[in-house]
């Protein structure tokens, strides 16, 4: 099924041919926050035959999703990236809905700071479970949207939830140990009318929502004793970080205050229930002086790299510290845990030699045989590196520029004071330059530079004060992607050091399946411990957190998306050690590494005529696939689904650089963002104009219809001969090998596959040399019993299927 979201206008057609009403409901007609998915649905059934558009005009251009429910509903999502007022317009054949336009007010601001608290409702359940630390609870309301929910001990001594219902009628309490549901369960609960949360009905009071100081404790009062049960959040956005507070008078009322370090507007918003409460969001004046931040800037200049050419050998030099990959001191990063891969331009992947150098220093080696943009995929623990997968051309370089600096590491996510923070930066296929880099926040940074000498360097950091702090790389005197960087500096995390987790699956989860984990304290002083989720896609999801004995907390979420999920968990705003922790959702997980582009309108094109290009995403499993036309003129960005994978279209009105942003499961492709020069008539706008599709991609893979005309193949199973260890013994997390010669066997294909006791092989790779010998390597992570079948064309060889001891 291919589902496309588009920039306005959004068009598509009802086939329905019942009589009715078109209607619209959701809190994105209303209002909406800049830098969060705005959310409607739009109700078609029974509406009969027409054509249903979508337009949102605004201060902002915003990229905008559809999903259709397949019951006579779509859920439509825009992400607005300027405050102001956004006027949503939905016709049916050609005519307004009722209540069209619908007019949004959509607040500003970043950073932004949260808190949460509120009333639940609890609710004893008849177990008779003692131990709850593996146990894990779900709700689903009679609606059948289920999420996670609470338990704990009651003061009766009892185990309990605590939900927040937000639905009348019967719940069923889901209460799981390792997965397996225990007796009694599903729980019934029956909720009422006066249990529900009514945002209408808080009441929020004081100085703090009107005005306040930098530098200062700014406080309101916040009243749900009239409510119900729901859960409060509230966010402050504005010039600075605002440290925010909620003190529960344990009586339905909190005193919430907050700290901002700059003056300036703030904008503050206010839930009940998922529901803004009564006059919020709320604009506050902040006065005061504003604080004084220190730059500090480096300059380098790149030389061009040599070009490498067909049967060389081929370096990635990488320097991957624990942090670099979120993780803390004494962790560390093994060369057991790194592989790596490299893809030609026709598509072949092979496996390149990792090679562990001295600190953290790793050396990815391939020899291309053929010339052309490569991608190189590193992946640590199975999961791309920060930066992976990488484009790497054998042959001249060509279309360099700002645009193909490529910068990441955790140094440019957070830091901590007094401490080095790191991050790479990626100048091989940008050409010769100036690099410049920029730190700026309350301190004076330390910044060391080193230059790789192979088209890569590393930048580490110090500061002594924490704060927000800002990150600006240039290549030639222009931005490169996503700079400039915003990074929080903590102070020095201190007990969050003792923190650690356990149970923490990192494999084999599956959407809308609780996930849950402990947190232990492992002695440390109490604190404020938060955890949140982020998705592929790049949305952010608080989790459930809740104290199940002292010292001991149970962290639970339930993932929304597959692919790579980053749970980060911090305790007094620190981040404990390893966070954020990578996970991944989904048995089969979308690489971008896999992901190939192609095509003219990448790199050229002319004004009103139609430029295309194709994303190949064969192999490349299911996930989100995202692009984005950025340049001087308005254009009309269509997808279509193509035997290989996603053919796009647009067509420029005005002359320029056009910027073709490709994401997959939220990474870059290799190669993006391509740049292509547009040429002809035309009067650009005045500034830069952004079309976007997101394309919920199915899995696709080769076909061999095209080759049916094909004559048979004559070929001899019983004349391949096999040789090598890897045919009876294998070690864990160590490259396993063995030969196949088909020299004598006649002309076919090989096929080789391997399973063991909780399924396939984690790595396999075929590599073919001059005279038909084959080389086979393979990866295994877990220890048992292995079944490994090689065939040659539709029959077994001699032996096989072989029998492997994995130890």
């Amino acid at each position: 099924m291919l589902k496309i979201s588009v920039r306005s206008p959004f068009q598509f057609h009802v086939d329905a041919v019942n009589s009715g009403f078109v209607t619209a409901y959701g809190p994105g007609l209303s209002h909406g926050t800049v830098g969060v998915p705005a959310e409607f649905t739009i109700v078609t059934k029974d509406a009969g035959a027409g054509g249903l558009s979508l337009a949102i005009e605004g201060p902002s251009k915003t990229e905008i999703k559809c999903k259709d429910n397949e019951d006579g509903t779509c859920t439509v999502t825009y992400l607005p990236t300027a405050p102001g007022e956004y006027n949503i317009t939905v016709k049916f054949a050609d005519k307004n809905i009722s209540g069209s336009p619908f007019v949004a007010k959509v607040t500003a601001g970043e950073p932004k700071q949260k808190a949460q608290i509120g009333r639940s409702s609890e609710v004893s359940l008849k177990i008779t479970e003692t131990d709850i630390t593996n146990l894990t609870a779900s709700i689903r309301s009679p609606s059948g949207q289920e999420e996670p929910c609470m338990l704990k001990r009651l003061p009766n001594g009892h185990l309990g939830i605590s939900f927040t219902p937000r639905e009348t009628g019967e719940h069923l309490v889901n209460v799981y140990r390792n997965g397996q549901p225990i007796a009694n369960s599903p729980f019934k609960i029956n909720v009422g009318e006066t249990e529900l949360g009514n945002a209408s009905k808080v009441k929020v009071y004081g100085k703090g929502l009107q005005e306040g100081m930098a530098n200062e404790v700014n406080e309101f009062i916040v009243d749900t004793r009239e409510a119900g049960y729901g859960g409060l959040s509230l966010s402050i956005e504005g010039p600075s970080k605002a440290d925010i507070e909620c003190h529960d008078n344990e009586d339905g009322t909190c005193r919430v205050t907050y700290k901002p370090t700059e003056p300036g507007t703030y904008i503050i918003n206010i839930k009940f229930a998922d529901e803004h409460v009564p006059g919020s969001p709320f604009k506050v004046a902040i006065g005061g002086e504003p604080s004084e931040r220190v730059i500090e800037r480096i300059m380098r200049h790149r030389e061009a790299v040599d070009v490498t050419h067909v049967g060389s050998e081929c370096e990635l030099s990488l320097k991957i510290p624990a942090s670099f990959l979120g993780y803390q001191p004494p962790t560390g990063t093994s060369p057991f845990d790194m592989t790596a891969s490299v893809t030609s331009p026709n598509g072949v992947t092979e496996l390149c030699d990792v090679v562990s150098l001295d600190d953290c220093h790793y050396s990815i080696k391939f020899v291309p045989k053929e010339m052309g943009i490569h991608t190189v995929s590193v992946k640590h623990k199975d999961m791309h590196i920060p930066g992976s997968p990488f484009q790497f051309t054998v042959g001249p370089i060509a279309g360099g520029g700002a645009h193909k600096v490529h910068a990441a590491g955790l140094g440019l996510v957070r830091g901590e004071v007094v401490q080095p923070n790191e991050f790479n930066i990626y100048t091989r296929e940008a050409g010769a330059g100036g690099l410049s880099i920029a730190v700026e926040g309350p301190s004076k940074a330390e910044v060391d530079f080193e230059d790789r000498k192979d088209g890569s360097c590393g930048v580490t950091y110090v500061v002594t004060e924490p704060g927000e702090y800002m990150v600006s790389i240039k290549f030639n005197d222009e931005h490169i992607p996503d700079s400039p960087f915003r990074v929080p500096i903590t102070p020095s995390i201190g007990d969050a050091r003792k923190i650690s987790v356990q149970a923490l699956q990192s494999k084999g989860l599956q959407i809308g399946k609780p996930c849950s984990f402990v947190v232990n304290f492992n002695g440390a002083p109490k604190g404020k411990l938060q955890a949140r989720v982020v998705s592929p896609s790049g949305s952010e999801d608080e989790a459930l957190v809740q104290e199940i004995d002292e010292g001991e907390y149970a962290v639970r979420f339930i993932p929304k998306e597959n692919g790579p999920h980053l749970v980060y968990i911090s305790f007094d705003g620190c981040q404990i050690p390893d966070s954020p922790f990578r996970i991944q959702v989904g048995t089969v997980h979308a690489d971008p590494g896999m992901v190939q582009a192609y095509g003219d309108g990448l790199r050229t094109g002319k004004t009103d005529e139609i430029a295309k290009f194709i994303v190949n995403t064969v192999n490349a499993g299911s996930g989100a696939l995202s692009v984005t036309v950025e340049g001087p003129s308005k254009v009309k960005l269509e997808c279509r689904e193509v035997e290989d994978g996603y053919e796009f279209t647009y067509k420029p009105s005005a002359p320029g650089d056009y910027l073709i942003t490709i994401k997959y499961a939220g990474t870059n492709i290799a190669g993006s963002p391509y740049k292509a020069r547009i040429e002809g008539q035309g009067k650009p706008t005045g500034f830069q104009e952004q079309a976007s599709v997101v394309v919920e991609t199915v899995t696709k893979t080769s076909s061999m219809s095209k080759f049916a005309s094909f004559p048979p193949f004559k070929s001899d199973a019983s004349k391949v001969t096999v040789e090598g260890n890897g045919l009876k013994k294998g070690y864990r997390n160590k490259q396993c090998t063995f030969n196949v010669d088909t020299s004598q066997a006649g002309h076919n294909m090989l096929f080789i596959g391997m399973i063991g006791p909780k399924g396939p092989c984690e790595e396999l790779c075929v590599k073919h040399y001059p005279g038909n010998p084959y080389k086979i390597n393979y990866l295994v992570k877990e220890r048992g019993d292995y079944m490994l079948a090689v065939k040659w064309g539709d029959e077994h060889i001699p032996g096989s299927p072989f029998y492997v001891k994995v130890e």
